[in-house]
């Protein structure tokens, strides 16, 4: 592509550092650089998780950057759901997660070894203080790129209805999991899942009226964190959870309607976002990075380009994104949900965001699939 010669990328997670790797390999001649508001190694959160499924695109499109990962990724083949009536083992719904230092810092090694600059601690105020011919926002929620064409790029943005708080913990759990329990200001679920041999993803969230129950608005990180440590202290095996950022907060509800503006151009939470219940919104923007440099690689006008990134990357990334809008929707309501029977309540579960058929649960997991037969056979 002879007339693009520069590159700038807002953002330097996942996502941003990927789209350079990527530029640099499939684009040799063309100019990248990263620049990123905070410093380097500031990363907030814990683990990343993929499905096992979800992890085979970054296998097939870049088995370099899988091969630097694969060796720090826990991985598990089944998923567990603990409710106050029993426990249930879900057969097939295997998952692996990285810690997000880990994956980040994978990716920034890469990104130097092949020569990339990334400025870290540059917090640009304007988008004029950039000159290229491309610029790239991978720069999150609350991306500069797309407010600064808000007006083209038409986000659509709420917020989904239950309260989240991100922790981490000290000890490993065998599988992803989802602990739901009962209290006496209302119900609870905390997801966790370890994303390094001794450490672990702690994700609590509840119902708005549990929220207002317990108080948390009005809490400091340091209260609260003591509190869901003590309600969780049996899936805790009384240890303190961990905290970074763990602010309370609602899961923003993002999609843009156009995701390229002029020769501005959006990728991952700057143009959609994907609730953490179906672990794909990392994966989302990594593949946004492969579907956006591969148009730059087949098409030699820059213009043409961002148009079939757009058109051939929306309608893809929209399936999931609406089937995560329907299993954060499923959260909403999960207190009344847990009054079912677990295995009742585990199929509930599976079959959330629509995608999960009677057929395809039987394939993908036979042990639940077959022990959900049975008990509906006694009920009737």
């Amino acid at each position: 592509m002879s007339q693009l010669s520069q590159i700038e990328i807002l953002g330097a997670g996942p996502a941003g550092l990927y789209t350079a790797i990527l530029i640099r390999r499939l684009l040799p001649q063309v100019s990248v650089r990263v620049t990123e508001q905070n410093p380097e190694g500031a990363t907030f959160g814990f683990g990343v998780v993929f499905s096992n499924e979800a992890l085979t695109f970054l296998k097939s499109e870049d088995p370099e950057i899988h091969q630097m990962i694969i060796p720090f990724m826990e991985k598990w083949e089944n998923m567990t759901l603990n409710l106050p009536a029993g426990q249930v083992t879900l057969d097939g719904v295997g998952f692996t997660a990285i810690s997000r230092h880990r994956l980040i810092e994978a990716l920034r090694k890469r990104a130097t070894a092949l020569g990339i600059p990334v400025r870290f601690e540059t917090e640009l105020k304007s988008l004029d203080e950039l000159k290229a011919d491309i610029i790239i926002g991978a720069d999150g929620l609350h991306s500069l790129v797309r407010r600064t064409y808000a007006k083209t790029f038409k986000p659509q943005l709420e917020y989904f209805k239950n309260h989240f708080a991100w922790f981490g913990a000290s000890i490993p759990f065998d599988t992803l999991t989802q602990t739901f329990i009962e209290t006496s200001n209302g119900p609870l679920n905390a997801h966790h899942y370890r994303f390094s041999p001794d450490r672990s993803t702690f994700i609590i969230e509840c119902e708005n009226e549990t929220f207002k129950s317990f108080g948390f608005s009005k809490m400091d990180e340091i209260e609260s964190v003591q509190i869901c440590s003590n309600l969780f202290r049996k899936a805790l095996k009384g240890t303190e959870l961990i905290t970074n950022k763990s602010t309370w907060r609602q899961f923003p509800r993002l999609w843009c309607e156009n995701w390229v503006y002029g020769r501005n151009v959006l990728i991952g939470d700057a143009a959609h976002s994907a609730h953490f219940s179906i672990g794909s919104g990392t994966r989302l923007a990594m593949e946004d990075s492969i579907s956006l440099v591969q148009s730059l690689k087949n098409h030699t006008d820059i213009d043409e380009a961002l148009a079939a990134y757009q058109s051939h990357r929306q309608p893809i990334a929209h399936k999931i994104v609406n089937a995560a809008n329907t299993s954060a929707v499923w959260y909403e309501s999960f207190g009344h949900k847990m009054q079912l029977d677990p295995i009742d309540f585990a199929y509930d579960y599976l079959t959330r965001s629509g995608r999960m058929t009677d057929e395809r649960l039987l394939k993908v997991a036979p042990k639940f699939a077959g022990a959900y037969q049975k008990f509906k056979s006694k009920k009737k």
